[in-house]
């Protein structure tokens, strides 16, 4: 190394030999995982659909709400024309039966309403999971009692049953405050919902790494040198925990779809017309026998997705932990 040459904060050449950082080796494992790589293009893929599902509509000249009456066969109780659940060049997914609303658009936007609420959800119970788990795991004592009680009575409460009880009671909050009946009311409750059963395991899994970290000898010689404690917290050893929060909020996104689709698929979620992956599943149950397709597409598109983030998620810790693995 010259002295022309400064070594960077990631790369340090003693001798010939070059140093790499974390960050460094953890992207050399995850480039070649290959799992890492089909798990990230099958969630690339989802994603790309939902944000392009516009570009479908204007593909087939129609909407996911529009009814085609002409694609169903009268005299089979209106079940869609042909085989495979009505699939041609027009409806290249066919049809649903009885209203004959074109299945691909119902899918693409199912997925854009789905990823979407699954992570706006996720970032709100990542925010306030870890700020929750830093205050516990940081000053410990009577904080760490309250918020850990906190997170067990949380954790306690069977969510599903608990989300359909609570919903009906936070929309007429909602909508007694002026919001609008309907999605603009129901898709906040349900982001609400769903973040609020998922920040205890982020918050627990922060606290448990702040404990162990807060005396180590970076914290001590910023607390010796007169840090405050807000400068602790996010300036030493938040910067610290960016790897056990991004895998876990790596496997808690899946998670937060497939609650998502049972909050639809059991009422308490996204309302018609609105297009959701739940929705089609709920729908599709009457016809299973007689349309296999309408219930097939929803379906494994969500076994899927899920499986390609919990997949993902598994990479990414092992990336970053390779010890894990053994």
């Amino acid at each position: 190394m010259t002295p022309e040459q400064p070594a960077s904060a990631d790369v340090i050449s003693i001798g010939g030999i070059e140093g790499r950082s974390p960050t460094q080796l953890a992207w050399e494992r995850l480039k070649h995982d290959h799992t890492a790589w089909v798990s990230a293009a099958v969630v690339g893929f989802f994603v790309l659909i939902g944000l392009l599902a516009p570009v479908f509509q204007r593909l087939v000249h129609t909407s996911p709400d529009a009814f085609h009456p002409e694609a169903l066969d009268a005299n089979r109780g209106a079940l869609p024309l042909g085989s495979f659940g009505g699939m041609s060049g027009v409806h290249w997914l066919g049809v649903e039966p009885r209203t004959g609303r074109d299945v691909m658009l119902r899918f693409v936007f199912g997925a854009r309403t789905s990823l979407s609420i699954a992570l706006t959800a996720t970032i709100v119970a990542t925010i306030f999971g870890v700020i929750i788990g830093l205050l516990s795991g940081f000053f410990g004592g009577k904080v760490d009692q309250v918020l850990s009680r906190i997170m067990e009575i949380v954790l306690a409460f069977p969510s599903i049953l608990f989300a359909l009880a609570i919903t009906p009671v936070l929309e007429n909050l909602l909508q007694s405050a002026g919001l609008q009946q309907g999605n603009q009311t129901r898709i906040p409750v349900m982001i609400f919902v769903i973040a609020m059963f998922g920040w205890p395991y982020i918050a627990r899994i922060v606290r448990g790494q702040v404990i162990s970290m807060r005396e180590r000898e970076f914290v001590d010689a910023a607390r010796a040198l007169g840090a405050s404690r807000a400068h602790l917290i996010f300036r030493q050893i938040l910067p610290n925990l960016w790897a056990p929060i991004l895998v876990t909020v790596a496997l808690n996104i899946p998670t937060f779809i497939t609650t998502e689709a049972a909050l639809t698929f059991l009422g308490a979620g996204v309302i018609e017309p609105t297009s959701d992956w739940g929705a089609m599943l709920l729908d599709s149950v009457p016809f299973y026998s007689v349309d296999l397709m309408y219930t097939f597409i929803p379906g494994m598109a969500l076994f899927l997705l899920v499986l390609a983030f919990n997949l993902f998620g598994d990479s990414v810790r092992d990336a970053l932990d390779p010890k894990s693995s053994r």
